[in-house]
């Protein structure tokens, strides 16, 4: 078993609804954990699909909220945006970008195809300094709440199984196989270089 806390990135598009949800229960089950987004804006849902919300990564969790509440507190309250901002800011001020991270994790787990695509490009396009191996899993997670909380279960899941091997490099393949089989969900898995 690794000695140390396994650091874990969770990685969705926005840094908002999927990736917090599992940022938050990783940290109560006291894992060394961050989130992130891959998009180049935060992204949320407006008062029409072509009407989003858009806002920098720099934008607090704070503000995004507040201008929420401005533009229309009850459409933002019934739709669970601004109960997803409350938790949002308790765990962290603001949105991160991936992309604008040097930290150095084992293991990174993406929440859609198209993050887990973004991350391994990032990864794959920089210098590599210390030839460190991280591990990059796809969980697809709808992007909804219901499914953002089943996702960080089956995260958090997965976290405490590899914890708990003996060589996270030899044994994941055989982790993610059974949690597969146990989910009903196929993982994406790569191994890039720091």
């Amino acid at each position: 078993m690794p000695s140390l806390p396994l650091r874990v990135a969770v990685v969705c598009l926005s840094n908002q609804n999927r990736s917090m949800e599992a940022h938050s229960i990783l940290r109560k089950r006291g894992f060394h954990v961050r989130s992130f987004g891959t998009g180049s804006l935060v992204r949320l849902p407006g008062p029409a699909p072509d009407k989003p919300n858009v806002y920098d990564f720099e934008t607090t969790y704070d503000q995004i909220y507040n201008d929420l509440i401005r533009k229309d507190e009850t459409l933002y309250t019934q739709n669970g945006i601004l109960h997803m901002l409350a938790r949002n800011k308790r765990i962290k001020p603001a949105p991160e970008r991936f992309q604008n991270c040097q930290d150095l994790f084992d293991l990174i787990l993406t929440c859609e195809e198209r993050v887990y695509d973004h991350v391994v490009e990032y990864l794959n396009s920089r210098e590599q300094e210390t030839c460190q191996p991280v591990h990059v899993v796809n969980v697809d997670i709808k992007d909804n709440e219901e499914e953002a909380l089943l996702g960080a279960f089956l995260i958090c899941e997965l976290c405490q199984r590899i914890q708990h091997t003996e060589d996270m490099d030899n044994d994941i393949d055989g982790v993610l196989q059974k949690l597969e089989a146990k989910s009903r969900k196929a993982f994406l898995h790569t191994v890039c270089f720091y």
